[in-house]
């Protein structure tokens, strides 16, 4: 299969509308070619594009930037002395300023499905952007790696964040392509838009599920280390609002879980007991962990690893915002007074607990600390969001089979 970039670089007509104009582009570390020149490079490298600028989201166009709210600052790219404008630092939005070093704006940004991970949000900010400025939006493809499949709770009115940017449940389904499609459908912007289409992309094909497993995997931020973690992190993402640790200090962030005073193996007991139907397609690994900074650092963590890998595996049973819900539920079953909820200013927004900025509203922190509420009470509110987000984005999918 080819990427939207592999296709741009391999057929000059895709390439011809941009002739004569100033092109920027908006990249990671991920935003690589099929033999793992970054974009950047491949671009610079083409005649026919006159590449006049460069911008980075969250972590930056280095992917230096390690943890939440570390911002990034412009800078002069040293090799091509072009300017690097940042998207996570003194600005979210693009200025003015920079919208005018460009006719198109190639936007080539591995995204994990999720709706929390923050590129999703820059796409909106970057076609808002571009609507108001008469610019032109190149979408270069790629794939979800989380696949199809739509879980979580959709974010409410109000409730909207830089990790929340419009109604959508947490886990979307679509590839930056289609969601630039809901995005002008649903936000009605008037922008000329583009989607330089994938070939051969099957998100419902073994044995990857949305990543082609001939593809070298890079990182697109620094706690995206595999595609283990971009299956499990529409759950795992929600220990960001908690007391207990994600994996951060580890080699394996947001695929685990744990803290120094729960006992891990009564947590996955009380979880089997509460909703077995809940924890099928995966594996649950006893571990043991000292994270090397951030929360519980240089404290021995008891917890819980996630393996939706090889054969433990299956694609459409796995639910991973189900999974991690459930295990704050146990939780809250065996330590009534454990300290889950962790209140610090995320990712910009001082006034909500981090745990409903992350999942758009209260409900599921509600749930969790209703004493009475049942795994069935959970599950009947998050159907009916998933069926109607599934209704809303067929006529934007573009990729089948």
């Amino acid at each position: 299969m080819q990427f939207g970039i592999d296709r741009l670089l391999a057929e000059p007509e895709l390439r011809a509308p941009l002739k004569g104009k100033r092109v920027a582009l908006l990249a990671h570390p991920a935003s690589v070619t099929a033999d793992l020149t970054h974009s950047l490079d491949a671009l610079m490298a083409c005649e026919d594009i006159n590449l006049t600028a460069a911008f980075g989201p969250q972590h930056g166009l280095k992917g230096d930037k390690q943890d939440n709210m570390v911002e990034t600052r412009d800078e002069t790219d040293p090799v091509y002395n072009i300017p690097v404008f940042s998207l996570y630092g003194e600005v979210r939005r693009p200025t003015g300023q920079s919208m005018q070093t460009f006719d198109v704006i190639l936007i080539d940004l591995q995204d994990l499905g999720c709706r929390i991970y923050t590129f999703v949000t820059t796409l909106l900010y970057i076609l808002e952007a571009a609507a108001e400025h008469g610019k032109a939006v190149w979408v270069l493809d790629r794939p979800n790696p989380a696949g199809r499949p739509i879980e979580g709770l959709s974010l409410l009115e109000g409730q909207e964040s830089f990790v929340g940017a419009g109604p959508m449940p947490m886990r979307h389904g679509l590839t930056m392509g289609e969601m630039g499609r809901w995005f002008i459908d649903h936000f009605q912007l008037d922008v000329d838009y583009q989607v330089i289409e994938m070939t051969g992309w099957q998100p419902d094909a073994a044995p990857g599920f949305g990543w082609p497993t001939d593809r070298i995997w890079v990182n697109p931020s620094p706690n995206a280390a595999n595609v283990n973690m971009a299956r499990a992190y529409a759950g795992t993402v929600m220990l960001e609002g908690t007391t207990l640790s994600e994996g951060r200090g580890t080699t394996r962030p947001l695929e685990l879980f744990g803290a120094p005073d729960i006992n891990a193996r009564d947590v996955m007991t009380e979880m089997e007991r509460m909703a077995p139907e809940w924890l099928k397609g995966f594996a649950l690994r006893e571990i043991w962990f000292e994270p090397t900074f951030h929360k519980h650092v240089g404290q021995l963590c008891h917890g819980v690893h996630i393996h939706a890998e090889q054969g433990f595996y299956d694609h459409h049973a796995f639910k991973p915002w189900r999974l991690q819900a459930l295990a704050f539920k146990a939780i809250r079953q065996l330590y009534p007074d454990y300290p889950l909820w962790r209140d610090f200013p995320y990712e910009y927004e001082l006034d909500r607990l981090a745990i409903d900025v992350i999942n758009g509203g209260p409900a599921l922190r509600e749930w969790v600390d209703d004493g009475a509420a049942e795994p069935g009470d959970l599950d009947a509110m998050t159907s009916h969001d998933e069926q109607a987000w599934a209704e809303t984005i067929a006529s934007h999918t573009i990729y089948s089979g």
